[in-house]
């Protein structure tokens, strides 16, 4: 699952060499079987954020639950989540709703932002994300990306100024996780930043919310 040494930092992060991704292969269906409110709960892969260099790569559904769970319980300051539908496979579990409830508890300044295109699934079915947000209001928001402003095709998590889980495919359980990479977590920021300046209230999440 690892590959080679993951850049650090450099001068220019408009000038990363891009993150070679291999496909391995197509899924028929966008999202796994939602798991069931009782599961058992999941572990955290056993990588330090800010001291782990290498690039982890995953294509395992168990693999990217593991990253994401590491990166939210070692975050101290911001998450950022860049979501097509907050992808209930890998949010939507006790496990991350406890850390991330956790993490918005732990200082008045920690704060979580999330992006979604489009959150009809999550509001219909349900999302332990949405119900955290209703209890935890003032330092976790949640957006609807602008359609009337290019997006990417994609899906990521930040963590503080250090970590990174990136899937390159939304039809594709595949991706890496980068947990001491400031230069490419710096440059994913900004985009993600430049989205949510552009993002718009969704009025299905606000009546969801009330």
């Amino acid at each position: 699952m690892n590959d080679e040494d993951a850049p650090v930092d450099t001068p220019e992060p408009s000038e990363l060499a891009a993150i070679e991704f291999e496909s391995p292969g197509r899924f028929a269906v966008h999202n796994p079987e939602p798991l069931a409110p009782d599961s058992a709960q999941w572990e955290p892969a056993p990588f330090l954020l800010g001291t782990h260099d290498r690039l982890e790569r995953f294509n395992q559904p168990q693999e990217a639950r593991a990253h994401v769970l590491a990166l939210i319980q070692q975050a101290q300051r911001s998450l950022s989540l860049y979501s097509d539908d907050l992808e209930p496979w890998l949010y939507h579990h006790g496990s991350v709703q406890q850390a991330c409830t956790r993490f918005l508890l732990s200082s008045p300044r920690a704060r979580l932002r999330i992006l979604v295109r489009d959150s009809t699934r999550a509001v219909k079915e349900g999302h332990r994300l949405l119900n955290l947000s209703r209890r935890l209001s003032s330092n976790l928001h949640i957006r609807r990306l602008n359609p009337d402003y290019p997006s990417e095709e994609l899906a990521y998590l930040i963590a503080d100024d250090r970590g990174l889980l990136l899937r390159p495919e939304l039809d594709q359980q595949a991706g890496y996780a980068l947990y001491n990479d400031p230069a490419r977590v710096r440059q994913r920021q900004a985009q993600f930043d430049q989205a949510w300046d552009t993002s718009i209230t969704d009025p299905d999440l606000r009546s969801f919310l009330l």
